[in-house]
């Protein structure tokens, strides 16, 4: 026997309910949402994500008289495990450039360090989804009009991985 359609049981990824429940825990910590921490090792890589992560994101006290769009990028406050701050400090430069990358736009100007221990459970909260070459090449059409190159790729890849996830879940 099975269920009709319209008394089936809502159901939900995991991953979708927790990124919602820490945004607002994020946000008091300067974080938009919670994209930088959750893809942080995407973001500096399997390497660098052992030893540092993103614990705020301080973002500049606003001119009273400065324009909406004048205002200074954050600097992204990052806990490094003692030892490999001088390695961060050699590639602060690009970590920036890609945490800007992956956003779509420059949020952060300025990388701040503090040494101290870095969960070793950690484990990243969505599961990437596996590369799917039709969904990235149909998402690189779709912000193929896009001229500003950050953006189009930021849009790439978020458009890859929802096709992604909309297929997968069609072939369950």
């Amino acid at each position: 026997m099975s269920i009709p359609p319209r008394s089936r049981p809502k159901t939900f990824a995991l991953a979708d309910l927790t990124a919602k429940a820490m945004d607002p825990v994020l946000a008091k910590q300067g974080f938009g949402a919670a994209d930088i921490v959750l893809n942080w090792e995407e973001i500096v890589g399997e390497r660098l994500a052992r030893v540092c992560e993103p614990i705020k994101l301080q973002w500049p006290t606003r001119a009273p008289k400065a324009e909406p769009g004048q205002m200074e990028p954050a600097s992204l406050i990052v806990r490094v495990e003692s030892g490999f701050a001088v390695e961060l400090q050699h590639v602060g430069a690009t970590i920036i450039e890609r945490v800007n990358t992956h956003l779509g736009w420059r949020c952060v100007g300025k990388l701040l360090l503090r040494q101290g221990p870095v969960g070793k459970t950690k484990k990243a909260a969505r599961a990437k989804p596996a590369h799917d070459p039709v969904a990235r090449q149909q998402a690189a059409a779709e912000a193929a009009p896009i001229e500003d190159e950050g953006l189009r790729d930021a849009l790439t890849r978020l458009g890859e991985r929802v096709l992604a996830e909309k297929r997968a879940k069609s072939q369950m």
